[in-house]
C-alpha cells in the first residue's frame, strides 16, 4: 500500500483571481478561498513528488506552499497557465543536480520543444537553466493497463477535448484530476469507478466551448460518484460559498492549499 497526498497549488481559471481591474464580489471577498492562483498539483507519491502542470504562478505556489522536491511532472496541455511556470524548475534541478521527468502526450511535448528547446539542453556545471527529459504517454481511453508507475502506484491518461485542442486527464492511484475538458467520453467512464477524489474543471454557469459549466461538472460528477469531487479551474464568477451551496452530494468547490490524502 502506497500512501498519496495531492496538494491543490491552485484551483483558477486562466486569468486567476482576483481578475486584474476587477471589483466584483468574488475579486474583493476577503474570503481566502476566493483567492485562486492558476490550476496545478502537487502529489507525493509514497516518497516521490511530482507535479501536474507549472503554470503561470508556479514560482509563487512552490513558496506558498513549501514544495521542496520534485522528481517528475505530468503536463496536461500547453496552454500558458499549465506550462509558462516551467523555466522554475531549473531551482529543483540545480538542488538535485539532476535532471527531471516531464510525461504528456506527444502534441504537448512537441509545443514545449518548439517553445522551450533550451530545456532539453544537455545541463552546464553551472545548473542554470532547466535540465528535463521528455517522455510520451500514449492514451489509453479503450485499455484497462496503466500508462505509467510512480512508487508502485498506477497512472492513466485519459484525451478529453479542450475545445479545438486535447488535454490529457489523470487518474493517480484513486485520485483523478479532470482540468480544461468540455466532455467526457464514454469510454472513459469505466476507469473512473472506485475514486477517492474526483478534481473536475466547472468554469462558470454560462456554457463554453472548451469547458465545463457549472450544470455540466454538476452531472459528470454524480455520474463519475467519486467519494469526494472537488471543482476546480473556476473563473472569478464562482464565489466559494455560493458555489458549495449548491453543490451536489459529496461535491465542493476546491481552494488553493486543499490538501487530500489516499493510499492505492
Amino acid at each position: 500500500m502506497t500512501n498519496i497526498t495531492l496538494t491543490v497549488l491552485g484551483c483558477g481559471s486562466s486569468s486567476g483571481t482576483p481578475v486584474i481591474g476587477c471589483h466584483c464580489a468574488t475579486c474583493s471577498s476577503k474570503n481566502p478561498k476566493n483567492r485562486r492562483t492558476r490550476c496545478s498539483a502537487h502529489l507525493i507519491i509514497g516518497d516521490q513528488h511530482w507535479q501536474i502542470d507549472t503554470g503561470t504562478d508556479f514560482n509563487q505556489q512552490i513558496l506558498q506552499h513549501n514544495v521542496q522536491r520534485i522528481d517528475g511532472v505530468l503536463y496536461t496541455h500547453p496552454h500558458a497557465d499549465h506550462l509558462n511556470g516551467i523555466d522554475d524548475l531549473r531551482a529543483f534541478c540545480y538542488q538535485q543536480k539532476a535532471a527531471i521527468k516531464i510525461y504528456g502526450h506527444c502534441d504537448t511535448l512537441n509545443n514545449i520543444r518548439n517553445r522551450f528547446d533550451y530545456v532539453f539542453l544537455p545541463p552546464s556545471e553551472h545548473w542554470n537553466r532547466p535540465v528535463l527529459q521528455a517522455y510520451e504517454l500514449p492514451f489509453n481511453n479503450h485499455q484497462q493497463h496503466s500508462v505509467l508507475s510512480i512508487a508502485g502506484v498506477p497512472v492513466w491518461q485519459f484525451a478529453v477535448p479542450h475545445g479545438s485542442w486535447t488535454t490529457s486527464a489523470f487518474r493517480i492511484g484513486n485520485i483523478a484530476w479532470f482540468t480544461d475538458l468540455n466532455h467526457i467520453e464514454e469510454t472513459i467512464f469505466p476507469h473512473l469507478q472506485g475514486l477517492d477524489y474526483l478534481f473536475l474543471d466547472c468554469l462558470m454557469d454560462t456554457p463554453y466551448p472548451s469547458h465545463l459549466s457549472t450544470e455540466q461538472a454538476f452531472a459528470y460528477a454524480k455520474r463519475i460518484n467519486a467519494k469526494q469531487t472537488y471543482f476546480i479551474h473556476m473563473t472569478h464568477v464562482q464565489e466559494y460559498s455560493s458555489l458549495k451551496q449548491r453543490c451536489p452530494k459529496n461535491c465542493a468547490p476546491a481552494y488553493d492549499g486543499l490538501t487530500v490524502y489516499s493510499s492505492y
